[in-house]
């Protein structure tokens, strides 16, 4: 083959008239309700627990709750791309599979890529968070591991630590419910994030009555700018709603359903984080709130430490359902990539009684188990936000690219983000600048991810393309 002919085949683009119609084995069995409940179960973790206190703190003061609406509004604006896309292509992998029909395999093997090690590392730093709340019940009922097994080597003020067994565990027992089926996990996880939003909605309702109107004055003490800078910080608060479009292949009625999971669980949590940080600034004056556990200190200091307890275990529920979602996109975006020949068709296997893959999810669990346990929580949580962003810059700029063919113009649409073009224009513009804005070792590090990747697919992955292989035989 010319290099010019080999150049050319890296952005062969995906058949997906062909896989909408093509039965995969994979189960329709969730519902709106189910993938709002998902959406959720992956936006609101121990986050909403910790970051209104951060943010009315060091940038917002009492007008917190501005940041939270205007990183909604950034985030809706990506989110209306994922439920065009997903409303048009409802098919397992979202973002990846949606650059491959649009820009091509070369592309979407980058950023399917990107996305692996979205989900990869940040199941390995909710699992370490994990550990810490549980292990922080315990020690409430005195009970405490060796310290060898608390934490991993290198953890910050635990010298001894070798070992995050906790983390290990969560993750090997989720993975081992979403073996079991999705429509089970599915039950599982709905049942833990109403059971969360209970706890949220209890520490409303009792800190409503101590709010004191002096400590929202002065509301604004950094002005707009900390508004905006909190944004930057509440944006990603926020991570988690793209999750459910990779659910599409197991739902009932995914043109409808899955922009209704998205969209429904966005607002659900918009509400959620405006609502707690309202009431939390109320309750304790901002210049107070830059601890770890703002929500908790905030109801020990009106004396409410039986409803702290309580809130303590909202937030190990919190990250159990974010775990839960996040393994299980990874996993389905490894399947996507696997039928499509980029990684090795093991992983694209189900099985025959759940339609899950199975070997697929215990590598996904044991992987993540592995960088939860022996990295420290601050070193895995540089690759996350980076590979989020990409993946919502590029879904936001292949919305112009996805109208403008006509070959997809022919399939149905459930849904389609209004004021085009300039809405997904101005959500790539936006994504691209708080990429700007990350660390240079953030920036290494994706590089260096992305140079590991690209030796896997010129070593694997573009001998074994099913769409490459499909076009040499039609040649």
């Amino acid at each position: 083959m010319s290099q010019k002919n080999k150049t050319s085949t890296l952005f062969l683009r995906k058949d997906i008239k062909t896989d909408l119609y093509k039965k995969t084995g994979l189960e329709k069995s969730l519902t709106a309700f189910s993938l709002i409940t998902m959406g959720v179960g992956a936006i609101v973790g121990a986050g909403i627990f910790i970051t209104p206190g951060i943010i009315a703190a060091k940038y917002a003061g009492p007008g917190a709750f501005l940041s939270f609406v205007v990183a909604a509004i950034v985030c809706s604006l990506a989110a209306l791309c994922y439920s065009e896309f997903s409303s048009t292509i409802p098919l397992a992998g979202s973002a990846y599979t949606y650059i491959y029909a649009v820009f091509g395999e070369f592309i979407a093997w980058i950023l399917g890529w990107a996305l692996v090690s979205e989900y990869l590392f940040s199941v390995s730093a909710v699992a370490a968070s994990w550990s810490s709340y549980f292990q922080n019940i315990l020690a409430g009922f005195n009970w405490y591991l060796p310290e060898a097994l608390r934490a991993a080597y290198g953890t910050a003020g635990m010298p001894h630590a070798i070992f995050d067994l906790p983390a290990f565990i969560i993750i090997m027992l989720l993975s081992f419910l979403l073996i079991g089926g999705v429509r089970e996990s599915a039950q599982i996880n709905a049942i833990m994030v109403i059971l969360k939003i209970i706890v949220i909605i209890l520490f409303i309702v009792v800190g409503v009555f101590y709010i004191r109107p002096e400590n929202y004055h002065p509301f604004l003490p950094f002005g707009m700018k900390g508004i905006v800078s909190g944004a930057a910080v509440a944006f990603y608060a926020y991570i988690g709603f793209d999750a459910v479009s990779t659910a599409a292949e197991e739902v009932k009625n995914p043109q409808k359903n899955v922009p209704l999971g998205i969209i429904g669980s966005l607002l659900i949590a918009t509400i959620l984080y405006i609502a707690l940080s309202l009431v939390l600034v109320g309750m304790v004056k901002y210049t107070h709130l830059e601890v770890a556990d703002p929500v908790a200190y905030a109801l020990h200091f009106i004396h409410q430490n039986w409803v702290s307890g309580i809130v303590s275990l909202g937030a190990v529920i919190g990250m159990t359902t974010v775990l839960m979602v996040f393994l299980y996109g990874g996993t389905r975006l490894v399947f996507a990539i696997s039928r499509d020949g980029l990684l090795p068709r093991a992983f694209s296997r189900l099985s025959p009684k759940t339609h899950v893959p199975v070997t697929n999810t215990w590598l996904f669990g044991i992987l993540g188990s592995f960088f939860a346990c022996v990295i420290p929580i601050d070193k895995i949580t540089q690759l996350v936000n980076i590979g989020t962003l990409f993946a919502f810059a590029m879904v936001s700029i292949g919305i112009v690219f996805l109208r403008r063919n006509p070959e997809f113009n022919e399939l149905d649409s459930a849904f389609r983000v209004p004021f085009y073009p300039i809405l997904p224009i101005v959500s790539f513009i936006l994504c691209v600048t708080l990429m700007l804005e990350l660390k240079a070792f953030t920036w290494i590090a994706f590089f260096i991810w992305l140079a590991i990747g690209l030796f896997f697919y010129f070593t694997y992955g573009y001998r074994h393309s099913v769409v490459r292989n499909r076009y040499h035989s039609e040649q």
